[in-house]
Order: structure tokens, then C-alpha cells, then sequence
């Protein structure tokens, strides 16, 4: 008989079991396994709104299967409604916040095993974080993406708007078309429609076998993703059964697996931080070294935004994810050994799918026919990141570019001057002290990034900083520059006018001042004053770790 981590751990005294009678435990269920419900529903953003019915048909699921189920709250930020702001220094930290609830409501309770749900970007990787820390049974169920927008018979994403405001400040725009792009961009519940944060976290968390098979790229608003967190609930009833725990899944080739996964759809430069997270929680050696490793090898082979033409759902009608794999595994660049949720190999869950992409379909290429033949997200390395940096060169002809340096001490600074068309072709855009310790909370620069796109220059400015990128951004853009300035990295160092050099094919970020000058420059530099001494940003600021051991705040 399965028997509850209470009751083995002694805890269902008559006492105890007088608070669970009164949330609606009957004499039977006190054998059952108590399991966490985890969710991140909120009206704050778009990607979260829908996720209540998803709880509660995993709920009714987890009951009809013998388990008790026991649902909390977790929190949530929206990236797209903060971005730009001061509030999108709580954006990272809000991926500790979720960990640290989940842990927090599971252990404290001591439940058998949970189920979270989430949409937003932070919500995915704070869930497997936790899921790694306490290492009892586990899935993810996302939200689901949403449906893409519409105007004059183009798709919108969220990131249309963003751009319309470089498009306006440059005159390619009027203020009407800016209004028809906003009004229409977003048509619903679901997280951003390209392969931005969300979708990419999706489809890695699917990939190391924590959600089911078909399930990152589903719609928000369709009937299959609410008979998805039915199923989950099911299999993770039986997960507990059988005793199938995250750590016996996030082994380092699961990890592997998700690079190469993320590398062949495109996805975002934050998958390189939550991925290097997630491998320090579950103790797996993984560094920012092997996504450079594994890009040299797999190709980009899905055509979608930010930098391509299609969104999720187009991915998801084209074979989704597993469509995805079964055309990796088959080049002998997936590990097909690695089990998920279900008890099942890779080589397992794939094997009926087919071996080409469907025809009549333009979304999912051939591995000899890719989009370009190595990965998207390169590393980059030089004096201006020993610790190494993250760039994104989809969509770029010429990822190579040396420039004078526009030194900007903020994102808001930056903003100021492209949107005063101040930025010309050819520079190199430094924006410091943006960084895990120095924002604090390392915010995204999709406004900047956005403006500068949206005024023409995406493929002549470079733009570096010791902050992140959103999803959505591309262009030649080189984030999680560490170390950061305000641990007194190279970055800080730069003056108006220095020549640096931005080299991908070489793997090169390099500040063309020669050494003396440097060590010149950093015995005058001074550590700044925290920007925040107390409250949540006060102590992340105190606690996190570098980028290039994904900003986390749990390092032993």
C-alpha cells in the first residue's frame, strides 16, 4: 500500500489530522499521497491567466487517481508589462521567490509529490528548481503559449509592439499604426507567441522529460491543453507510485539533450542562464563552455520569431517538440537513453513519430537543409568577459563588428538616446551595471534592443551588457557580460569612444585599450554604493551569484 511521506514521517496524529479533516479529508484519505498543486495563477499577465482551470482539472485528476491533492499560490512577474521599468529588477529574482515557495509549501507540508503550473517566463525554471532541491515526484504542466496576433493579414507578437516604437521615432510609422499594432499584438491568454523565454524554457523542461511529450507547444485557449494537466496529474500519481524522482531524470545528458534542443528551434539566451541554475540545484557539472560546444554542432532547424517568420503554434501543427528530437536523435545529437516522468526512454517516447518533417509545412527543416549550421546562442569570450558572455547572432549576416563604444550607465539612459536617434551605424552600445548584483536583478533590454531593430539598425549597431535579453530580442547583441560591472569587471572600465571589438565567429568580446591603461583605469574605478540595501532586492543583491553560474542565490 503507498503510504504518505506524513504519515511515514509521523505527522498525521489526531491533532494534525483535525486541520486536514477540516480541508476536506475523509477517513480514507489519510493513506493517500498529499500532492502540491503549485499554482501560478494571477490576472497580472496574459501568460498566468488561464492557469486556474488548469489547476483545478488537475485537481479533479489527481483525486479520481488516488491522491489527495493540496493546492497553493505561487507568485508571478510579468516580463513584458515590466520591462523598461524599475520593476523588471524583480523579474530574475521572482524565479528564487517561486523556488523558495515551493520548497517552502511541499516540505513544510510534506507532500509526496506536486504539480506546477506556470506561464510566465520565471515560472518554468523557479518550478524545476524547486522540484531539484527537494528531489520528490514531479511535473511541470505550462500554461500553454498563446495564439499569435493579427493585423493586415501579418502575425503579431508582443515584440511587434516594442519594435513599432523604434518604428515611430524613426518615421516609418505614424502614432495610428503604432495604436492598430498594440490593440492587436496580444489576442489572449497564453505566454509570448515566438520562441521567446517561455516557449524555449517550455520546450527544454519537455525535453529532459519533466512535462509530457507534445505539451510546451500547445495553446493556452485549446481543449488539449486542459486534457494535458489532466493526463500529467495521472502520470504523476504514478510517478509516486513507482518512485520517479527529477534528480533520476536531470542527468547531465538530459541537460545535454535541452542545449541542443534550444540551439535547433532558436530559442532565448535566458535558457543558458536557467539552464546553468537548474544544474547547480541538481548538482550536474555543467558550465557556459558546453553550449558553445553543443551549437558547434546542431543547427538551427526551425524557422521562428523573433528572428524567423512563424510562431509556437505553427511549431506545435508541424510536429511540435518530439518532431523536433526525433530528427536530432536520428543525426546522433540526442542521447536517446534519458527517461522521463513516465517511466520512458527518449528513444521510447519518439519512436512512432516520424523520421522527415511533414510536407507542406515550411516550419521544421531537414538537419541537412537548416536555417544556418551551427546553433544561434554563442559564447563569447575576451577581456570584456573572462567568465564569458552569451550572444545571439540569429538572424544576422554578419555577426562580426568593431566600433566605438556609446557607454550608457542604464537601460533607461540608452532608451533616451536611440529613441533621439543619437545612436549611428557602427557603434558598439555598452549598457553596465545592470548585472545580477548591480541592477540589481539583471534586467532584459528589450526596449532598447526593440528600438534599435525597429529603427533600421539591427543589422549595424552591436549591443553589449551585463544585463539579459528578452526572448524576443535579436540582432547583434551580446548579454550576461561577466563579470559584471559592479564586481568590477572589464565593462566597467569602458570610456566613451573605446574601440571594441564583437566577433562571434572567433567567439571574441574584446576592449581595444591595451593592458596598462586598463590597470590604470581599474585603480581608479570605485565599487558604487547598492542601489538597494534592504527588501527582497537588498538581500538578492547580497546573496546572488555570478551569470556565468546562473545568478542563483543557493550556492553552497
Amino acid at each position: 500500500m503507498l503510504r504518505s511521506r506524513a504519515i511515514t514521517q509521523g505527522i498525521q496524529r489526531s491533532p494534525n489530522r483535525a486541520m486536514l479533516r477540516a480541508v476536506g479529508f475523509k477517513d480514507e484519505d489519510f493513506n493517500k499521497p498529499i500532492v502540491g498543486i503549485a499554482n501560478g495563477f494571477s490576472t497580472i499577465t496574459p501568460c498566468n491567466v488561464g492557469l486556474n482551470d488548469l489547476a483545478k482539472r488537475a485537481e479533479e485528476a489527481i483525486r479520481v487517481a488516488g491522491g489527495m491533492p493540496q493546492m497553493f499560490g505561487t507568485i508571478t512577474v510579468s516580463d513584458g508589462i515590466s520591462m523598461g521599468t524599475e520593476g523588471m529588477k524583480y523579474s530574475l529574482v521572482s524565479r528564487e521567490v517561486i523556488a523558495d515557495a515551493i520548497e517552502t509549501a511541499c516540505n513544510g507540508q510534506s507532500m509526496d509529490g506536486v504539480l506546477a503550473i506556470g506561464g510566465c517566463d520565471k515560472n518554468m525554471p523557479g518550478a524545476i528548481i524547486s522540484m531539484a532541491r527537494m528531489n520528490i515526484p514531479a511535473i511541470f504542466v505550462y500554461g500553454g503559449t498563446i495564439k499569435p496576433g493579427r493585423l493586415n493579414g501579418c502575425d503579431l507578437t508582443v515584440v511587434s509592439a516594442f519594435e513599432a516604437v523604434g518604428q515611430l521615432t524613426s518615421g516609418k510609422i505614424n502614432e495610428e499604426r503604432l495604436i492598430e499594432v498594440e490593440k492587436n499584438a496580444i489576442p489572449g491568454a497564453g505566454s509570448c507567441g515566438g520562441m521567446f523565454t517561455a516557449n524555449t524554457m517550455s520546450a527544454a523542461i519537455e525535453t529532459m522529460g519533466l512535462s509530457l511529450p507534445y505539451s510546451s507547444t500547445m495553446a493556452a485557449e485549446d481543449a488539449e491543453k486542459a486534457e494535458n494537466s489532466s493526463k500529467s496529474a495521472q502520470v504523476l500519481v504514478n510517478a509516486i507510485i513507482e518512485d520517479i524522482r527529477p534528480l533520476d531524470l536531470l542527468t547531465r545528458e538530459a541537460f545535454e539533450n535541452a542545449i541542443s534542443v534550444i540551439m535547433a528551434v532558436g530559442g532565448s539566451t535566458n535558457a543558458v542562464l536557467h539552464l546553468l541554475a537548474i544544474a547547480q540545484t541538481a548538482e550536474v557539472e555543467l558550465s557556459i563552455d558546453d553550449f558553445e560546444k553543443i551549437r558547434q554542432k546542431v543547427p538551427v532547424i526551425c524557422d521562428l520569431k523573433p528572428s524567423g517568420k512563424y510562431v509556437t503554434v505553427d511549431l506545435h501543427k508541424s510536429g511540435g517538440i518530439p518532431q523536433v528530437m526525433k530528427l536530432l536523435l536520428n543525426a546522433g545529437l540526442l542521447h536517446g537513453d534519458c527517461r522521463n516522468i513516465e517511466g520512458k526512454t527518449l528513444r521510447e517516447v519518439l519512436k512512432d513519430v516520424p523520421s522527415i518533417p511533414p510536407s507542406g509545412q515550411e516550419v521544421i527543416r531537414s538537419i541537412d537543409n537548416p536555417i544556418y549550421k551551427k546553433g544561434h546562442l554563442a559564447i563569447l569570450k575576451g577581456n570584456l568577459a573572462t567568465e564569458g558572455s552569451v550572444a545571439k547572432i540569429s538572424g544576422i549576416k554578419n555577426p562580426i563588428l568593431t566600433g566605438p563604444a556609446r557607454v550608457f550607465e542604464s537601460e533607461e539612459e540608452c532608451l533616451k538616446a536611440i529613441l533621439k536617434n543619437q545612436i549611428s551605424s557602427g557603434d558598439v552600445v555598452v549598457i553596465r551595471y545592470e548585472g545580477p548584483i548591480g541592477g540589481p536583478g539583471m534586467r532584459e533590454m528589450l526596449s532598447p534592443t526593440s528600438a534599435i531593430v525597429g529603427q533600421g539598425l539591427g543589422e549595424k549597431v552591436a549591443l553589449i551588457t551585463d544585463g539579459r535579453f528578452s526572448g524576443g530580442t535579436y540582432g547583434l547583441v551580446v548579454g550576461h557580460v561577466a563579470p559584471e560591472a559592479a564586481s568590477g569587471g572589464t565593462i566597467a572600465l569602458v570610456e566613451e569612444g573605446d574601440s571594441i571589438t564583437v566577433d562571434a565567429v572567433k567567439k571574441l568580446i574584446q576592449l581595444n585599450v591595451d593592458e596598462i591603461e586598463l590597470e590604470n583605469r581599474r585603480q581608479k574605478w570605485e565599487k558604487p554604493t547598492a542601489r538597494y540595501k534592504t527588501g527582497i532586492l537588498g538581500k538578492y543583491c547580497r546573496l546572488v551569484s555570478s551569470a556565468s553560474q546562473g545568478a542563483t542565490t543557493d550556492r553552497a
